[in-house]
């Protein structure tokens, strides 16, 4: 019998996450893997909020809450967007969820009809596009190369929309490319969308708390509040406060869309934990040194990467200016021939490669819809970071070629 249905059928599994999987078999079968696939961090959550949970637990925060968040969790959002972004909200205008991917589900779902495009500058985080395949409505990709510093141009922008375009996406900093806006370049987007007045923008900010070398990146608001009313802004604590497995991920928004997204959420899930919301109020109202000391690590993380690829033959760089990943163009190694005598053909051939030949899982490129390249997260210890990029260079240095 076959249970799919035909929406179901229009998308495929989280590609990082199967590739994680693939690498877990190979461990449990022997074999030295470094898994560089997933963007986790890899610190435990900070004590204090830890704390807060525990004592949330013994004060019988254990029932449920309002649909999309508490008043406390959303009090401590809007501080921590009128401390860190300048800008003030209302609670009518925040929700909080499962999740950021829950919130960006739920605002599509809010807004998308059939025959609806939504715009994704490529490369992308994998989810965006599948999930408006998954709501009947079609994914736009516009390839932003590495000469363009993996992000999107206004002139790109221009020739990219169309009469059935209801949503841009941006992610800033960005993965898998770790590159990040600056103000002028916000304005100078915001500057076309203003022409086009259909459209509404998500600006995913998940990674704004892990940049390198003083980077800006600016909240999309920030740079163009008059487009406050067409704009969502999706946030949350995973990879700041190393808090993955909690689960709150939050958006800020036009009252009346939040206000239907916060419909959608109570027939689907419902409130998000709630032990994790009170986690996530500490996360926001506590201490912030953890930021900086985590921050300060990923760069010396990102130096590493570097350094151990950067002089490595067939590979490219572009030095992330934020994220925790290294985004790596591998167009040199395409047509090179393997020990085994297989020519290596795409992105997803070179990653395979990776993983059967150095012992490192990556990402490929194709996954996040710019080939040819693959990802890999930084999000890990120095000494395996280090390891993994020796036996990357050693397994490239080996090919031969292919002609």
């Amino acid at each position: 019998m076959n249970y799919e249905a035909e929406r179901a059928r229009r998308i495929k599994l989280s590609p990082a996450m199967a590739v994680s999987v693939r690498a877990r078999e190979l461990r449990a079968g022997g074999a030295d893997i470094i898994d560089l696939s997933v963007g986790e961090p890899d610190f435990d959550t900070p004590p204090h909020v830890l704390d807060a949970a525990a004592a949330a637990m013994r004060a019988g925060q254990t029932h449920y809450t309002a649909a999309d968040g508490t008043p406390e969790l959303k009090d401590a959002i809007i501080g921590k967007f009128e401390r860190e972004n300048g800008l003030t909200f209302t609670r009518q205008e925040i929700s909080a969820g499962n999740g950021a991917k829950q919130v960006i589900f739920n605002a599509l779902m809010a807004t998308l009809e059939p025959g609806d495009e939504i715009l994704v500058p490529a490369p992308y985080w994998v989810s965006y596009t599948d999930m408006a395949l998954l709501l009947g409505a079609m994914p736009s990709v516009v390839e932003c190369p590495i000469g363009d510093g993996f992000k999107l141009t206004p002139e790109k922008l221009e020739t990219s929309l169309s009469p059935a375009t209801r949503w841009l996406f941006l992610n800033s900093p960005g993965n898998p490319s770790g590159a990040a806006y600056t103000r002028a370049e916000l304005e100078a987007l915001g500057e076309v969308l203003l022409r086009y007045p259909r459209v509404l923008i998500l600006s995913d900010e998940i990674y704004e708390h892990i940049r390198h070398d003083g980077a800006e990146a600016p909240s999309f608001l920030t740079a163009c509040p008059h487009l406050r009313e067409r704009t969502v802004i999706v946030n949350g604590v995973s990879k700041a406060y190393a808090m993955t497995g909690w689960r709150i991920g939050y958006a800020a928004g036009p009252a009346d869309l939040i206000k239907v997204m916060a419909k959608i959420q109570s027939q689907s899930t419902s409130n998000p934990c709630s032990i994790s919301q009170a986690a996530a109020v500490a996360a926001l109202n506590g201490p912030q040194d953890f930021i900086a000391t985590a921050g300060k690590e990923y760069t010396a993380r990102r130096d590493l990467v570097l350094e151990g690829l950067s002089g490595v033959e067939g590979l490219r760089l572009r030095k992330p200016e934020g994220a925790f990943y290294a985004f790596v163009e591998c167009k040199g190694l395409i047509g090179k021939r393997t020990g085994k005598g297989t020519v290596l053909s795409n992105d997803a051939e070179v990653a395979e490669y990776l993983l059967e030949a150095a012992g490192v899982a990556t990402v490929p490129g194709a996954a996040f819809g710019l080939s040819p390249c693959f990802r890999l997260s930084f999000a890990a210890a120095r000494p395996l970071l280090a390891s993994a990029c020796s036996r990357i260079a050693d397994a490239v240095t080996t090919l031969e070629d292919g002609r």
